[in-house]
């Protein structure tokens, strides 16, 4: 069996300050990364902290993306998690690191739901 799902933790160093407040342009990019990626959005959900620093989500139906920025150092961690076969989680790390001009991207991708014996697929109503 192969994995379920991808996930990506990506950190990206030596982006802009201001990228990194600005709300409506961490939330554009993050969408428009799910897009190019081949993902369907859903929904999203922002957040702006005092003084500063972005935590967002945007849902897509094979799973998420996700990214808390901390702009004083021109860091912010990205998360990019798919399921299925039809989304690559890379093409989304790298259209945000062009995206947020990040000088650098440490990256690495982690298989999910990988199990070492066979289990068999119950629909979610039989649980009990």
């Amino acid at each position: 069996m192969s994995a379920l799902g991808r996930h990506i933790l990506a950190e990206f160093y030596g982006c802009p300050m201001e990228t990194l407040i600005d709300l409506e342009q961490i939330k554009q990019s993050m969408v428009a990364a799910a897009l190019e990626a081949g993902a369907e959005v859903k929904e999203t959900v922002f957040h702006q902290f005092s003084p500063q620093g972005v935590s967002g989500v945007v849902v897509i139906s094979e799973s998420h993306l996700a990214i808390h920025t901390w702009p004083e150092f021109g860091y912010a961690a990205v998360d990019v998690f798919t399921c299925g076969q039809t989304v690559d989680p890379w093409v989304s790390c790298n259209y945000l690191k062009q995206s947020f001009s990040a000088q650098n991207m440490s990256a690495r991708e982690i298989e999910r739901g990988i199990f070492d014996v066979q289990v068999e697929y119950k629909p979610a109503a039989t649980y009990s």
